[in-house]
C-alpha cells in the first residue's frame, strides 16, 4: 500500500540530513583554506575554541530534537551553531586566503542551508519533493539492461578519465551530488521503504566506502604514474616507514576495536533488527531473497541453472583468486599503487568485484521486488505484478527458427549445435585471443598459465554474454538437457 511521500519524521529527518551536508562542506572549507604545501593544517589560534562552542550548540540542538522540544526549536538552536562557524570562516579563512574550491564548498554550504530551512520551518504540505515526471522518468528508463550497461559505461569513464575524476575537487563534488541526490529521494515514499530498511542500510554504506576507496586507490595510481614518468620514486617508497608492532600497531588496533564496537552497540540500539514472525512452511516470502552477501550469486540464477550460479560459479571465484599469485607474471606493482604498468589486470579486477559483484548486490537488494521482478528505484512494489516472459533455448533458434524442422527427440541430436557452440567457446578462443589481443599475454605467461588465465577469463566473460543473450533474444538455455538436470 503507498504511503505518503512526506511526513512530519521525513521532513525533520531532512532538515538535519541537510545541515550535517552543509557542516560537511564548511569542515572541507578548512583543509582548502589552512592546508600548508606539506598536507599539515595551519590554523588561527583561537580556531579551536570557536569550532567546540558550535559544535556544542550545534550538538545541544540535535540532542533536543530527540526530546519533548518542539522541532523548530531544536532546529534553530542547531542552526545558530552551523551559522556562526559559517560566518567564522568566511571572517578569517575565505576573505582572507580563499581559493575558488573553498568558495565553492561555500556556495554547497549556502545551498544545503536553504533546504535545511526549507524542511526544518515549512509545514509539511509545503516541504520540497522530488519531482512526480522526474521519478516517472527514472522508473521508465530503469532495468536490468540499463543498470548493466550504466555499469560498464560508467567504470569506463572512470578509468579513461581518472587524472581529472580522481581530483579531489572533482572527488568532493561528486559525493555532494550523490549524498543531496540520495536525499532528497528519500522524499519517495516507496523509495524510503527499500532503503531505510535497517537491513539495507549497510548496502549504502558499502557503496560509499567502495567507491572512496577506489577514487583513493586510482588517486594514488595516478600520482605514481605521473612520478614515474618523471623518473622519480613512487610516493610509497619516499614515505616508507618503519613502526614496531608493540606497542604502536597494538594500540591503534585497539582504539579501532573499542571505536568500532562501541558504534556497532549504538547501531544495534538505534536501528532495530528487521525480525519477522517465526517461519512458516505454508508460506514463502515474497520476495524471497538471500543474505545480502550472496544476492550477486541469486542474480546469477536469471540466466544460469542453480549448479552453475550456486555451485560452479562461487567455486570458480575462489579458485581464481587462489590461483591469481600464481598466473601473474608482472612484478610492477608490487607494494605501491599504478595503473599503467597493470592496466589490464586493474581493468579486469573492477569490473569483477564492482560491476559483476558489489553492483550486482545492489541490484538485487534495491531493484529486485516481487517475484524477482525488476522495480524503477521510486517504483511500487507491487506483489500481484505478472511480467510475460518468453524462454527461448538456443536448440529452438537452430531447429525451428533457422532450420525451419521439428526438433530431434534424442537429446544428444537436439542439444548438438549447444554443446558445439560452448566447445567452441573454451577450444576456439583461448588461440585465437592469444594470437590477437593477448599476444604479450601469452608470451609472458607461457602455455599453461596462459590457458588457466584464458579460461578463468572466459568463465568471468560467460555471465555478461549470457545477461545480453537473455535481454536480447529471451535466450534461456545454449544446452538444455532436461533428462539429466544439466543445463548451461
Amino acid at each position: 500500500m503507498h504511503g505518503p511521500d512526506m511526513t512530519l519524521a521525513v521532513k525533520i529527518g531532512l532538515s538535519w540530513c541537510f545541515a550535517f551536508l552543509a557542516a560537511m562542506n564548511l569542515t572541507a572549507i578548512v583543509f582548502w583554506v589552512f592546508r600548508k604545501e606539506d598536507g599539515k593544517l595551519e590554523l588561527p589560534e583561537n580556531f579551536g575554541l570557536v569550532a567546540t562552542l558550535c559544535g556544542l550548540v550545534f550538538g545541544v540542538g540535535l540532542v533536543l530534537a530527540h526530546t519533548s522540544v518542539p522541532a523548530p526549536v531544536s532546529y534553530s538552536i542547531g542552526l545558530v551553531g552551523l551559522l556562526a562557524f559559517g560566518a567564522y570562516l568566511v571572517a578569517v579563512g575565505l576573505l582572507r586566503a580563499g581559493s575558488a574550491a573553498a568558495w565553492t564548498w561555500l556556495v554547497f554550504a549556502l545551498v544545503y542551508l536553504g533546504l535545511s530551512a526549507a524542511y526544518g520551518y515549512l509545514p509539511v504540505s509545503a516541504a520540497p519533493v522530488l519531482p512526480e515526471a522526474f521519478r516517472d522518468t527514472v522508473d521508465a528508463v530503469s532495468g536490468p539492461v540499463s543498470f548493466f550497461f550504466g555499469s560498464v559505461i560508467g567504470l569506463a569513464v572512470i578509468i579513461w578519465f581518472r587524472e581529472f575524476i580522481t581530483r579531489p575537487a572533482v572527488g568532493w563534488i561528486a559525493l555532494n551530488i550523490f549524498l543531496a541526490f540520495y536525499a532528497l529521494s528519500m522524499t519517495d515514499w516507496d523509495f524510503r521503504q527499500i532503503v531505510a530498511k535497517p537491513d539495507n542500510i549497510p548496502i549504502t554504506m558499502m557503496l560509499l566506502t567502495v567507491g572512496f576507496f577506489t577514487w583513493l586507490a586510482l588517486r594514488r595510481a595516478v600520482e605514481n604514474d605521473r612520478r614515474i614518468a618523471e623518473g622519480k620514486p613512487v610516493v610509497e617508497k619516499e614515505r616508507e616507514e618503519k613502526v614496531l608492532v608493540w606497542p604502536d600497531l597494538v594500540y591503534v588496533e585497539l582504539i579501532c576495536m573499542i571505536i568500532f564496537t562501541v558504534g556497532l552497540v549504538l547501531w544495534s540500539i538505534y536501528l532495530k533488527a528487521p525480525i519477522e514472525q517465526p517461519a512458516n512452511l505454508t508460506e514463502t516470502p515474497n520476495p524471497s531473497k538471500a543474505p545480502w552477501y550472496f544476492l550477486g550469486l541469486q542474480e546469477m540464477l536469471v540466466y544460469y541453472d542453480p549448479w552453475l550460479a550456486g555451485v560452479v560459479f562461487p567455486g570458480l571465484i575462489i579458485l581464481g583468486l587462489m590461483a591469481m599469485p600464481y598466473i601473474d607474471v608482472n612484478v610492477k606493482g608490487a607494494g605501491y599503487y599504478t595503473f599503467r604498468e597493470r592496466s589490464f589486470a586493474i581493468t579486469t579486477f573492477l569490473f569483477g568485484f564492482i560491476v559483476l559483484w558489489v553492483l550486482m548486490v545492489t541490484l538485487g537488494t534495491f531493484l529486485r521486488g516481487p517475484g524477482w521482478n525488476f522495480y524503477g528505484p521510486y517504483q511500487y512494489w507491487d506483489p500481484h505484478l505478472v511480467l510475460p516472459l518468453v524462454n527461448v533455448d538456443f536448440s529452438d533458434y537452430f531447429w525451428l527458427y533457422w532450420l525451419g524442422v521439428a526438433k530431434p527427440e534424442h537429446w544428444a541430436l537436439r542439444e548438438l549445435p549447444g554443446i558445439i557452440a560452448v566447445l567452441l567457446y573454451f577450444l576456439i578462443l583461448p588461440p585465437l585471443l592469444a594470437r590477437t589481443v593477448f599476444r604479450r599475454l601469452y608470451l609472458q605467461m607461457g602455455f599453461a598459465r596462459y590457458m588457466v588465465f584464458s579460461f578463468l577469463f572466459l568463465m568471468m566473460a560467460a555471465l555478461p554474454l549470457k545477461m545480453l543473450l537473455r535481454w536480447t533474444f529471451n535466450l534461456k538455455y545454449i544446452v538444455h538437457i532436461g533428462e539429466y538436470f544439466f543445463n548451461i
